[in-house]
Parts: C-alpha cells; structure tokens; sequence
C-alpha cells in the first residue's frame, strides 16, 4: 500500500488526510488520496452534492513580474487581456492571469498536460527577461470544492457572491477564505460547479478544517481525485 512517506514530495495535509482514513495513489511522483473507504459510485455521487479534494500534490507553477504575460504568450499559452480569468488551455490545463504582472499555471486533474514541466524546463533568466518563476507547488496548497451546494457553503467563509450567475467558469477571485487569504478559481468538471482553492502552505490544515467544519451543514465530506476525474468525463 502506498504511503505519504514513501515519497520525498508530499501533500501539506497528509497526516490529517491519513487520519480521516485516507487511500493513496502515487501520481506525478507523489501519494494522492484517491478514496476515503467508498465506494466510486459513492464518492461520484458525493462530488456532485458537495465534497472537498487534496490535489497539493499534483504540478503547477507560478510566474510574477513585468514581461510575464508577453513571455508566456511566447510560450504557446493561451491567456487574454482581462485579469482574475482562468484561460482553459487545450491540454485541459489552466492559466490564471492574476494581475499584469502574475499568473498561476494548474495542469489538468489527470495529469495528462505537460505545460507545467514544459514552462519550468524552459525558463531561464537569459530568456525570459522580467518574468520570474514562483515555486507554487512547494508553497501553496490547491484544494478543490465541487457540488451543487459549493457555492452555498462557500458563502458562510467568503464575503465574494460566488454563486455561478455571478461567478462564471473561468473567474478567479483573489479574497479571504475564512479570514485567510485565497485564491478562488471556478473551474466546473463537467456539469458539476467545482472550484479551486488555493493559499499559502502553512494555512493548508486550517483551511482544510475549516472547509469541513463548513460543510457539515451540507452534509459535505472529502472524496479522492478520481471522483473528481469522474465527473470531468461526464
């Protein structure tokens, strides 16, 4: 069986994950929960009420700086004028322009996109002038709220309307998050309204508490990534 510590990379949550009667998978060279003693059919059926993800495991990177729109546009990433949108790439990966000078890159939940490797591979300070890589993978949480009741839930821990005739797929709110500071991305898998949330490591067990404590009243519960790849092929 596969264990956080048989990995030098790990979640920032994983003993509280472990503790909740977690199962990992090893996936992108770290251990990712992939169930919590259900069934898939249970924990799809979860996901599409309401349920809360670990996905700090998986790639993603982070570029600040004056010239990062123009040299990520060189890249081949598909990313607009307009700030705190989250640009879908063909590869199923996302591009968060978060200001002029910053973006936040996710790859897809099944790991299939390479443009987080390909982007960190190909950065040097010869090439890309005034765009300077952020190391988000190691400090930042990403965790993923999805349900037809996230939106509700959320609005007891955020003061944005998340709700999605105000927040539409693609937005990102950069707010507070139980009194923490957080990224939001609406990111739908499927039919079902998903969001991504992210802030900084050292908040991640709180946070995570938080999120569960919150959804108690939605009978909410925490679900593995394949539920969540299950709903993205509906």
């Amino acid at each position: 069986m596969v264990t956080p510590h048989d990995f030098t990379r790990r979640s920032f949550i994983h003993r509280t994950l472990s503790a909740a009667g977690a199962e990992f998978a090893e996936l992108a060279g770290a251990a990712v929960a992939v169930g919590f003693g259900r069934s898939p059919e249970e924990e799809e059926e979860q996901a599409r009420s309401l349920a809360l993800a670990d996905l700090s495991p998986l790639p993603r990177i982070g570029f600040k700086g004056g010239e990062v729109i123009s040299w990520l546009v060189g890249q081949g990433v598909q990313i607009g004028a307009a700030n705190n949108v989250a640009y879908r790439q063909e590869d199923g990966a996302l591009a968060a322009r978060l200001a002029d000078t910053e973006a936040l890159v996710l790859c897809d939940i099944h790991v299939g996109s390479g443009l987080v490797a390909r982007l960190d591979e190909d950065w040097s300070f010869e090439t890309a002038g005034l765009c300077f890589p952020v190391p988000r993978r190691d400090a930042s949480f990403w965790f993923a709220l999805t349900g037809r009741e996230a939106a509700a839930m959320l609005a007891k821990l955020c003061g944005v309307d998340l709700r999605p005739k105000r927040f539409a797929d693609g937005s990102v709110a950069q707010t507070s998050v139980a009194r923490m500071s957080a990224i939001v991305i609406r990111n739908d898998l499927g039919g079902t309204p998903a969001f991504y949330v992210l802030g900084d490591s050292a908040a991640a067990d709180y946070l995570w508490g938080s999120l569960i404590d919150a959804m108690a009243e939605f009978q909410g519960r925490p679900v593995g990534l394949p539920a969540l790849e299950s709903l993205a092929r509906r």
